[in-house]
């Protein structure tokens, strides 16, 4: 079975990937204009009325501004735990308040739907509750990690499972120390409920990286403390102080932040 996988928006603006078959997929988060989900879509060949939900990992307005339109009107399942779908309700950025697309999740109880094998887990991050995904479609796995302060032992397991990883790499520290933000966003940033450093990630990766794992996606880079490039170097150069060549062992992509990533498609 073919898997393909796309990220149409990656970082503090908007958040939204796909992954699918050649026949349906699901969304990753809906933080984008729901036109711009459909025009970009529909240049890679995948049309609305193949989109079976909407899996939400946290209620910040950068991965929920579409949710509204997408169940709403669109008729789109969105599923989430209990206290971030409360979250998504009282949100500022929500116009369309979710009511019959509401689908509860437990966190690490597994569901199924069409062939996609679906986890929830904990993750620690500053919304109202905070989720990572593992998805298992044919035997392979992704794990979606898009917004963590730290890795716990939770996310380090359905790391080291996967094998396509999307992990976010959201600022270099000297960048965000030396830049302009105020003291207490700077903070809260760096805290164990914030956000992933290049280095934090890139020394977990060295560490911990198992044979199974294929691909790494860099992802919610920082328009104003980070780089791709910078993402893309420094996990490059962390894997290969451990003998874990780039482009011959795994392979390594940072996301964009704004527009659609190459669509990725997998036997």
């Amino acid at each position: 079975m073919k898997v393909k996988f796309i990220s149409l928006a990656s970082g503090s603006s908007g958040n939204c990937y796909y992954i699918g078959t050649e026949k349906y997929g699901i969304l990753i988060d809906a933080g984008i204009a729901v036109r711009t989900i459909k025009k970009s879509l529909k240049e890679v060949g995948i049309g609305m009325e193949t989109i079976r939900a909407v899996f939400v990992t946290h209620d910040h307005a950068d991965h929920i501004k579409a949710v509204g339109g997408l169940g709403e009107k669109l008729h789109i399942p969105v599923y989430t735990t209990a206290r971030i779908h409360e979250g998504i309700n009282k949100s500022y950025c929500m116009t369309e308040k979710l009511h019959s697309s509401v689908h509860y999740l437990e966190k690490e109880e597994p569901m199924v739907l069409e062939d996609f094998h679906i986890e929830s887990f904990e993750v620690p991050h500053d919304g109202t509750d905070n989720v990572g995904y593992c998805i298992e479609i044919d035997g392979k796995v992704f794990s979606f990690l898009t917004d963590l302060g730290e890795i716990t032992p939770t996310a380090a397991k359905f790391i080291r499972k996967a094998n396509y990883l999307i992990l976010e790499a959201n600022y270099d520290d000297e960048m965000l120390r030396m830049g302009t933000y105020p003291q207490y966003l700077k903070e809260r940033i760096t805290s164990r409920t914030g956000h992933m450093s290049n280095i934090a990630t890139a020394e977990f990766l060295a560490e911990n990286i198992t044979e199974d794992l294929k691909y790494i996606w860099l992802c919610h880079l920082s328009k104003d403390n980070n780089h791709p490039e910078l993402a893309y170097k420094t996990v490059e150069w962390k894997l290969k102080s451990k003998g874990i060549l780039v482009g011959k062992d795994v392979q390594l992509c940072a996301l964009k932040r704004s527009t659609p990533s190459d669509l990725y498609e997998f036997d």
